[in-house]
């Protein structure tokens, strides 16, 4: 055996799963990414063996297999400070989806008129008939097209492509991004042998479209919705290809609001909550649908175990005491700069708590955390904002442009 097939041999194959959580959980993932990045050295986030992404994890998959690091997708999404080339608008995800309501709206005087005649002459009662207006209701309430188009635009940067046939030619890189046959009930995972005719961003758009907020998306005439109907996860995909290690992220967990002690809400002075009743029907439904998919996520995961015992699997999740990303907006983007930070903080304290058991299993993989990043307690994602600073750096440039220019028209 050469040299170069030995050093392939032992170099773990390693993937990586990412949940969604909508732009919540987008940003709790890249904070977390960050963290991960610093601490793993032997881990490159932009070449391993394998990406699932699903809804909002989908977005960070892509980037990341298409050779976007943590650190860019952080300049891009957080900081709104990146090339025009990377650069994603955050309003992109909140335009009305005005084709959808024109279509739905252009129905609505004949299902009026099939209403009443089948009250009047059809012998169904008046709230029966009614039922027919349900299909002028529009299937989401934002567009799906501005958020493909700017990840088209990102993805057809050089060095990147929006083709999975290609990525995993040219790259080696095996990217699967699952969303759910609305007709079927069925995952579909794009990027496999038979989905990856598909371009990436379709994808992402089909699997991060939640019933209610984007409308279904059609791929060849079938309507695709939110991957996380069928699955939290679909990690199943990286470990059916025989991977070594799948390291997997889910930024929405239940709040374990017993133990409220020491845990403050970011930016507020009050305690955390101690009854989540008090907050409400909002806080109610928002616990009830984190306990349904993590109880899913609990019970795949154990199912691995069984099925794929070669292979080592390492979950991160935000704190379940933690009240901050509990009661973040997951739809907003105001705090995004504060969540962020605050996700890379508390992984890097997670890290640092599990330091033990996480060497023990990532030793078995060649890899290991390193002890004197986490050790730096000082560690931040972002820098603090200074007034006008982007107005400094550009006059910083033009200074520099305008000395090369001077030495080149300088006499011999």
């Amino acid at each position: 055996m050469n040299g170069r097939a030995a050093s392939r041999r032992a170099r773990p194959r390693v993937g990586l799963a990412l949940a969604g959580g909508g732009p919540l959980g987008a940003i709790w993932e890249i904070g977390a990414l960050n963290a991960l990045a610093e601490a793993l050295p032997g881990v490159d986030f932009v070449a391993l063996d394998g990406y699932v992404g699903v809804s909002a994890g989908g977005f960070l998959a892509a980037g990341l297999a298409n050779g976007m690091t943590p650190r860019q997708m952080c300049a891009a999404f957080i900081e709104d400070d990146a090339p025009a080339g990377d650069r994603i608008d955050p309003a992109a995800f909140m335009r009305p989806a005005w084709a959808e309501f024109a279509r739905r709206g252009a129905a609505l005087p004949g299902l009026a008129v099939q209403t009443a005649w089948q009250a009047l002459f059809g012998g169904r009662s008046w709230l029966a008939a009614a039922e027919r207006l349900g299909r002028a209701l529009p299937t989401g309430l934002f567009s799906h097209a501005p958020i493909e188009a700017q990840l088209r635009h990102v993805l057809s940067q050089p060095g990147r492509t929006n083709d999975f046939r290609e990525l995993a030619r040219t790259h080696g890189r095996r990217l699967v991004l699952v969303a759910t046959d609305l007709d079927s009930g069925t995952a579909a995972p794009f990027g496999m042998p038979g989905w990856d005719h598909v371009p990436i961003s379709v994808a992402v758009a089909a699997s991060a479209a939640l019933p209610g907020l984007f409308p279904p998306v059609p791929v060849g005439g079938r309507w695709y919705a939110d991957g996380a109907l069928k699955k939290t996860l679909h990690a199943s995909v990286l470990l059916d290809l025989g991977l070594d290690l799948v390291i997997c992220l889910n930024p929405l967990v239940p709040f374990d609001a017993s133990h409220p002690h020491g845990h403050r809400v970011l930016g507020s002075p009050e305690p955390a909550i101690p009854r989540l009743v008090e907050g409400g029907l909002p806080v109610v439904m928002s616990q009830t649908f984190r306990s349904l998919i993590h109880s899913r996520l609990e019970l795949g995961l154990k199912g691995y175990a069984r099925s794929h015992p070669d292979t080592d699997i390492l979950l991160f999740e935000p704190d379940h005491r933690d009240p901050t990303m509990f009661l973040a907006n997951t739809f907003g983007y105001r705090q995004r700069r504060a969540l962020a930070e605050h996700a890379y903080v508390r992984m890097r304290d997670d890290l640092r708590t599990r330091r033990t058991g996480l060497n023990r299993q990532l030793a078995r993989h060649g890899l290991a955390l390193d002890g004197a990043v986490l050790a730096d307690r000082g560690r931040r994602l972002l820098a603090p904002r200074v007034p006008g600073r982007r107005s400094a750096r550009a006059l910083h440039r033009l200074h520099g442009v305008l000395d090369r220019l001077e030495d080149a028209l300088a006499p011999p």
